[in-house]
């Protein structure tokens, strides 16, 4: 079965389509979720080197490092803050409780205020409801770590046991599932720090104040995972000291954790501590996954449509390239290709339109060459035909006063036969000459070079010349000439005009007239020739243009005339394109023709 190229065209476009439209999604459904969290982790962890130079140069100016960890959240969409070698947030004094020691197993501890962070214990939302007991002069125990002069508490408890604060991962990891409230033995852990116990007195409840650090405070999910790399940290698990990026999935939200170890003003080790969320792409990809349903249906339908528009506006002026091409086949050059672009089907239209006008042309112009031959043809065929048929009279009349003469009959006569023989050796050259002027004529390849002239003058010039055969038969000729300039070949007109008058002088009675005019018809000119005589029949009218007609069998022959005149004459106008003709007047009959006015 054949395929028509609209079909293809169409299947073509529609599956490509189709293929891009799967490209895309596959890529944003499945590689573009990694490739956005690699991108962004790459960003961040360029713009944590830049946070790193700022964070140096500001040195211990507390409210300038709140303010970069604000502006890189903003930026970013990033939590970010600094963390001291034993995994507490720096300068987190702003959220604490400070506590004067009186009684501790270290003895180190004893008799110093110690700061401790709230933050590993309790959300800044819920501080309202434990305030009371934190208050000034109450009095706390402290269960917990210490390292490098660091106390990390994991325990806070009231004397009377009603009110307990727990680090839960790191108690966790210190005591197992059961919570130790009892003094314990000092032990080393396995980073080198100590369990601590101490007792003392609260001084003062310190609470944030403004939004610049109370953000990070309430982000609970950003506190878990620095208390859970606090404790690593301090048992040396799962940390090796470098730079370090990590997952991390809570409530279906999946996150991206960087760490990086730098060495603060002071030159103790500190640690950058970044999270950030990639819940905004996997809402994105889950809404896009939603949404492709309604999409791949509408762009199918946008698909089809296109591609049966596309494959239909590229096939038309194919189709119409093989209509027209099929009509050449059959030489039908009626047709051509309309050339709406300049691309390569333009150009292929264009170059089709150019052959078959040029295969138009060279056939016409065989087709021309063809009629010419079979006209020359036809023209030989006449000619012969017409030289036969002429000659056979004055040949018989030869043959007749040669016969005579070779007999001695009548030879008194003879001067009188060798004269009838000469007017019909004459007559039959007259007969020739007039016989092959009207073959070159039919014969198509004649051309007339045309002059400029006055009518006017090429008639009295004629009637000069016939002034005897007019004295002979005492005609009167009336001229009425207007004295125009005329576009033609002044000698065949002249032939024409000739022609005209010699007939109207051979079939004009004796003292009859003969009137010769010239008429101006806005630019052209009329030449009218008109006879005193017997009108011609109207069967004839159009007859005697034609070669050897003679309306009146009697004469013609005897008047010298060849049959020829009037057909040469009707070749030379037709040869100059103009209108000429033959109508009965009153008093005779009327020959004319048109001739151009020179402008």
């Amino acid at each position: 079965m054949k395929k028509g190229i609209v079909l293809k065209l169409f299947l073509l476009t529609t599956l490509l389509c189709m293929l891009i439209l799967a490209t895309i999604y596959i890529g944003q459904t499945i590689f573009f979720k990694q490739y956005y969290a690699t991108q962004k982790v790459n960003d961040i962890k360029t713009s944590i080197q830049s946070f790193k130079e700022e964070y140096l140069k500001a040195g211990d100016d507390v409210q300038e490092i709140k303010m970069l960890e604000q502006d890189f959240y903003q930026e970013h969409s990033t939590w970010i803050t600094t963390l001291d070698r034993a995994g507490n947030i720096k300068y987190a004094n702003d959220f604490s409780v400070k506590i004067h020691s009186d009684t501790s197993l270290n003895k180190d501890l004893a008799n110093r205020d110690i700061t401790i962070p709230l933050y590993s214990f309790i959300g800044l939302e819920d501080i309202e409801r434990v305030k009371f007991n934190l208050q000034q002069g109450k009095r706390i125990m402290i269960d917990g770590v210490i390292k490098d002069d660091t106390v990390v508490p994991t325990i806070l408890t009231r004397n009377n046991r009603n009110f307990v604060l727990e680090n839960k991962q790191m108690s966790e990891k210190l005591y197992g599932n059961k919570t130790e409230t009892e003094p314990a033995e000092t032990e080393p852990s396995p980073a080198g720090g100590s369990k601590i116990y101490l007792t003392g007195q609260i001084k003062e409840l310190q609470l944030p104040e403004g939004a610049v650090r109370s953000t990070i405070y309430t982000n609970r999910v950003f506190i878990e995972r620095i208390k859970q790399f606090q404790v690593n940290l301090l048992l040396n698990e799962n940390y090796n000291g470098h730079a370090k990026t990590m997952d991390y999935e809570k409530n279906d939200i999946k996150y991206k954790i960087i760490i990086k170890p730098i060495k603060d003003v002071n030159g103790k080790t500190a640690y950058i501590f970044a999270m950030t969320s990639l819940q905004p792409i996997d809402e994105a990809v889950q809404m896009l996954e939603d949404y492709y349903v309604y999409l791949i249906i509408f762009v199918l339908l946008l698909i089809v449509l296109a591609s049966f528009y596309y494959s239909k506006k590229i096939a038309k002026p194919l189709l119409q390239i093989n209509d027209t091409t099929s009509k050449i086949v059959n030489l039908d050059f009626s047709e051509t290709i309309p050339v709406r672009s300049k691309d390569e089907i333009g150009t292929l239209s264009h170059n089709i339109n150019s052959l078959s006008t040029t295969l138009h042309s060279h056939i016409n112009q065989l087709q021309e060459d063809i009629e010419k031959e079979k006209q020359l043809e036809n023209t030989r065929k006449e000619f012969i035909s017409g030289v036969s048929h002429e000659l056979k009279t004055p040949l018989s009349i030869l043959k007749s006063c040669i016969s005579i003469l070779e007999d001695g009959v009548a030879k008194d006569k003879k001067d009188y036969y060798f004269n009838a023989m000469a007017k019909e050796v004459d007559k039959m050259d007259m007969l020739i000459v007039d016989m092959l002027e009207l073959a070159k004529f039919e014969s198509g390849t004649y051309k007339m070079e045309m002059d400029v002239f006055y009518i006017d003058q090429i008639i009295e010039h004629i009637c000069e010349q016939l002034a005897l055969d007019i004295a002979d038969k005492q005609l009167h000729v009336h001229k009425q000439l207007s004295g125009s300039e005329v576009v033609a070949n002044q000698h065949r007109i002249e032939q024409v005009i000739t022609n005209f008058i010699t007939n109207a002088i051979r079939y004009t009675p004796e003292n009859k007239n003969i009137i010769i005019s010239t008429k101006n018809e806005r630019d052209r000119v009329k030449v009218s020739v008109e006879n005193n005589g017997a009108p011609i029949a109207e069967e004839h009218l159009e007859k005697i243009w034609d070669r050897f007609y003679r309306g009146d069998t009697s004469r013609g022959r005897s008047e010298g005339s060849t049959g020829l005149g009037l057909s040469i004459s009707k070749n030379i106008l037709e040869l100059h394109g103009v209108e000429y003709g033959v109508t009965n007047t009153e008093k005779g009959v009327l020959f004319y023709f048109y001739l151009t006015k020179k402008e």
